[in-house]
């Protein structure tokens, strides 16, 4: 059984990816650029993709193709329609960092609510050994405790950081953009502009549909308090970029943090990149899902995909 997997970079360096040379004859691409796709995939059985497009023109011309592997939750990377109609049977992973996702919001947040990066420099500076008291005051921060900590989308991952805040003394609440209401011991508020208007944070955790694309303009940011902190870890498209500098440099919230972008990697001319007071924007290259912990449950995912493939084949 020949494997193929199209962008391994996306996974770096993890022990059990060694683990497709038990299952067939594997070929590990680092990444793959669209042009390459075809000529890579023409003789697999099997083949891997976190990122990497398949499209219904490459499938059909691939007549050994029988399983494409998504190394991620989103199936949107492959012609789903054309898949099934060729009988092609294509497997993701749920459910793998939900612990990874709610953690990095967490970091991202205290680190900017903290001013860290400041205090951090601060100390290392040699300003604090000038100092005549023990303390600096420079930058002041608030509790989460006693705070309204609002939750854009409440499936597992929002589940997850909601119990964090919960622990931090946080009142949570969340919001479903889609009008589904949860069993969970959290209120729901039915109103987007009631939600943005009352929270303390608002932490964004819904996928990326008709519901929430482009959801969270600047007339909707506008709504939220001027203390307010905003946080994305679930998908760029649903915080339109431009209206979010323009709502940090007019100063109508204090902070946002950002792990996810509408393009991935972003443009050297991108807003965020232009906001004028840069300590108000805290960015990462789309890392909360990444800890080590969950890139190997994903791997193991995708080898229990194949494993399972191959259990069904062989009957």
């Amino acid at each position: 059984m020949n494997i193929v997997f199209l962008d391994t970079r996306t996974m770096g360096d993890i022990p059990n990816l060694l683990q497709l040379h038990d299952l067939g004859t594997v070929i590990l691409h680092p990444d793959t650029q669209p042009d390459q796709t075809l000529a890579r995939i023409q003789t697999a059985e099997v083949v891997i993709s976190n990122k990497v497009k398949i499209s219904r023109e490459m499938m059909a011309a691939c007549p050994h193709l029988k399983l494409i592997c998504v190394a991620a939750t989103g199936m949107n990377n492959v012609d789903l329609p054309a898949a099934a109609e060729l009988g092609i049977q294509v497997k993701n992973v749920k459910g793998y960092s939900t612990d990874s996702v709610a953690q990095q919001a967490f970091a991202m947040l205290l680190s900017l609510l903290h001013a860290t990066d400041y205090y951090n420099r601060y100390v290392h500076s040699g300003e604090y050994s000038q100092e005549l008291i023990f303390t600096h005051l420079g930058r002041p921060y608030w509790e989460l405790s006693g705070k309204r900590f609002g939750i854009l989308g409440l499936g597992a991952i929002g589940r997850q950081t909601a119990r964090i805040a919960q622990a931090f003394g946080a009142e949570v609440v969340y919001f479903s953009a889609s009008g589904q209401s949860y069993t969970a011991d959290f209120e729901r508020v039915e109103s987007l502009d009631v939600f943005l208007q009352t929270c303390d944070v608002v932490s964004i955790h819904a996928p990326l549909n008709t519901h929430t694309d482009n959801l969270l303009t600047y007339e909707k940011l506008a709504q939220m308090k001027p203390s307010a902190l905003l946080l994305n870890t679930s998908r760029g498209g649903i915080v339109n970029e431009a209206d979010l500098v323009k709502a940090l440099d007019d100063e109508l919230i204090a902070g946002a943090v950002i792990d996810v972008f509408m393009q991935e990697p972003i443009p050297p001319t991108h807003p965020y990149l232009r906001v004028k007071h840069q300590e108000k924007l805290l960015l990462a290259p789309h890392i909360a899902w990444s800890s080590m912990e969950a890139r190997l449950r994903l791997m193991d995912g995708v080898l229990q995909n194949i494993r399972d493939y191959v259990a069904q084949k062989g009957k």
